[in-house]
């Protein structure tokens, strides 16, 4: 796939008009076509926004937040999860699971967070709380304790549901905490996987995230789409020790837009560290 890239010229003019150490009101919102809300973090600190505290439908960026309950809450990957029929059946993208197989957790999360199959998800919350409902009371707790104020889930997998919401803020601090879990980084970073249920059946299947294999900095994090959000991301860059966080809703095109916001975000750093060895931007 084809990026448009901006010119170095304009990064470079980009990354001037605002400064490394600016303060949160001087905020910017440097690429207004790129997305009805959005928001880039380089190296942690938040420097471009675009209405980032109106919640909006999340679609499968929600199930970052699934992937860090099960994780944070005795993860074990070999344990066998069998595959309900509600789970079989769910709406959305699947790997195509049928009722009554056996899978490991682990591969389910990898089909959850490399396909964001919606029966991978579902059936590991029913696995977790025995019913998936149970499960998402646990998840806005912990979107809670990551300070997700303006967030509510009422599903795991990101369906469209009345009182479903989310922030790019919000989902700004998810992204933040799931990035250093290992167990969501290697899988999000996978261009495909496979997997296999305990009968033998092998299942094959491709990342969701075009972005990956694209441009070697970009390694991550989350798609999502639905009629009702629209086209969601969040994409992690990393580069010479330095990282881009840009978190996208309802995209015009995620994958420019996110592309576009994760360069603009790595000419901001080299503008920095040119200014701090004192030398002028050509």
């Amino acid at each position: 796939m084809a990026l448009a890239w901006l010119a170095a010229p304009a990064l470079a003019a980009a990354s001037a008009a605002t400064p490394a150490g600016s303060p949160p009101a001087a905020l910017l919102d440097i690429v207004p076509q790129s997305a009805a809300g959005y928001v880039v973090a380089v190296d942690d600190q938040l420097v471009w926004a675009r209405d980032p505290d109106t919640p909006r439908l999340p679609a499968s960026l929600t199930k970052l937040l699934a992937a860090l309950v099960l994780i944070d809450e005795q993860w074990d990957p070999q344990a066998p999860v069998t595959i309900s029929a509600a789970a079989a059946r769910i709406e959305g993208t699947r790997v195509g699971l049928r009722p009554g197989e056996r899978v490991r957790a682990g591969d389910l999360l990898t089909a959850m967070l490399v396909h964001s199959a919606n029966d991978a998800c579902y059936a590991l919350a029913e696995q977790h709380s025995g019913k998936a409902r149970d499960f998402v009371i646990r998840m806005n707790e912990r979107a809670r304790q990551l300070g997700m104020a303006a967030s509510a889930f009422v599903n795991p997998c990101g369906l469209d549901e009345p009182g479903q919401r989310s922030t790019p803020r919000d989902l700004l601090a998810l992204a933040r905490v799931a990035a250093q879990e290992p167990e969501i980084r290697r899988r999000a970073g996978a261009l495909r996987a496979r997997i296999q249920t305990l009968g033998g059946r092998k299942i094959a299947f491709a990342t969701s995230n075009r972005l990956l294999g694209v441009d070697a900095s970009i390694v991550g994090l989350k798609t999502g789409f639905t009629h009702g959000a629209g086209e969601c991301l969040i994409a992690l860059g990393e580069r010479n020790g330095h990282h881009v966080l840009v978190v996208l809703m309802r995209a015009a095109d995620r994958w420019q837009g996110a592309a576009r916001l994760v360069s603009l975000g790595f000419a901001r750093i080299a503008q920095a560290e040119l200014a701090a060895h004192g030398t002028a931007a050509p």
